[in-house]
């Protein structure tokens, strides 16, 4: 059997769907299984043992590319090409986990005979019904996405399981790591608290004072050293946060730092994004902040992770004091790394 997932951005949402080609392989050990994604987070697939082979696309570049005439006709070569190379890979199923309509184009794309996807009611974009053939409702007990995800595999006779997040190991990135939070004063054997401050959208971004704020309280009364995490263009924000605490901003990371970086602390606090969602697969205990996304549904996942909910569907309605409580809690549950 030759299987592709769809699932082509964003990071916590590639990291949502890492079990269901843990839980193909189990399946049918011998199927070819493929992902499609976007270029960018393709570097956490690279080397997953579960996959055959990863089909990167650029789709931010295609749409950068359409604002001008020119642009078109490269456009239109370079998705003529995907087509030509996802029909080279013959595939019998397609699993599109994206619900949009860029993910059902390439899910069509794809020639399989078997498209699976999401009914309308759970599409993002509902027309993306328009490119599957057996659309699946996950049952009422699958609220968080992750337990949607893995309802998609019921028409290929995959019961559901346990998620099982496979992240491939890079020892010579974590030793690089390693030394880079040497240079900024992490030893092995501290308590480090990592602080996400960025986020995808505005209204996930809790306000920057309370970082602040929650950073003073952990270094004071959490006997913990604080790091503060930042991604492209967010490095002035994480330096605001850090300005006069003896807090330490954390060296440029890609993907595999940052991985290498999530393994390594005892803690990250963050809002819905992405490196919360990771530092959950890693088995890192992760802490999220929540407004006016749902923690039921896209919480870090996992028994021993924790999301708050703010009172009132903002990020400024949860208090430092109520994160550092919560956080407290973990900590004492967790032993440093």
């Amino acid at each position: 059997m030759k299987v592709a997932i769809v699932k082509l951005s964003a990071l916590g949402d590639v990291v949502h769907a890492l079990p269901l080609a843990r839980a193909i392989r189990r399946a049918h050990p011998l199927a070819q299984i493929t992902w499609i994604v976007e270029r960018r987070e393709s570097a956490i697939l690279r080397g997953h043992p579960d996959l055959d082979r990863v089909i990167p696309v650029d789709t931010r570049r295609w749409r950068r590319l359409l604002r001008y005439p020119e642009g078109a006709r490269e456009v239109w070569g370079k998705v003529s090409g995907l087509r030509r190379r996802v029909r080279m890979a013959d595939l019998d199923v397609a699993i599109d986990c994206q619900g949009l309509l860029k993910s059902g184009l390439l899910t069509a794309f794809t020639g399989a005979r078997l498209r699976i996807g999401f009914r309308r009611a759970y599409c993002r974009e509902r027309l993306n019904v328009l490119f599957t053939n057996r659309r699946v409702r996950p049952p009422a007990a699958a609220v968080h996405v992750v337990d949607q995800n893995l309802a998609l595999l019921a028409p290929l006779g995959i019961a559901a399981a346990p998620a099982e997040f496979v992240l491939p190991v890079r020892p010579e990135v974590d030793r690089r790591m390693e030394q880079a939070l040497t240079a900024v004063g992490l030893t092995n054997g501290e308590r480090v608290v990592a602080l996400n401050p960025g986020a995808g959208r505005k209204d996930k971004l809790w306000p920057i004072e309370c970082f602040r704020d929650l950073a003073e309280r952990l270094i004071a009364q959490a006997d913990a050293r604080v790091l503060i995490l930042w991604g492209p263009d967010e490095l002035p924000l994480a330096q605001r946060i850090a300005t006069g605490l003896s807090a330490q901003v954390a060296p440029p990371t890609d993907l595999d730092e940052l991985t290498a970086v999530l393994r390594r602390v005892s803690l990250i606090i963050a809002g819905d994004t992405g490196p919360l969602h990771l530092a959950a697969a890693l088995g890192t205990p992760a802490l999220g902040l929540y407004g006016p996304t749902s923690v039921e549904r896209n919480g870090p996942y996992g028994a021993e992770h924790q999301g708050l909910q703010s009172p009132d569907g903002t990020m400024g309605g949860l208090t430092p004091e109520v994160v550092l409580d919560a956080a407290q809690a973990m900590l004492a549950r967790s032993a440093p790394r």
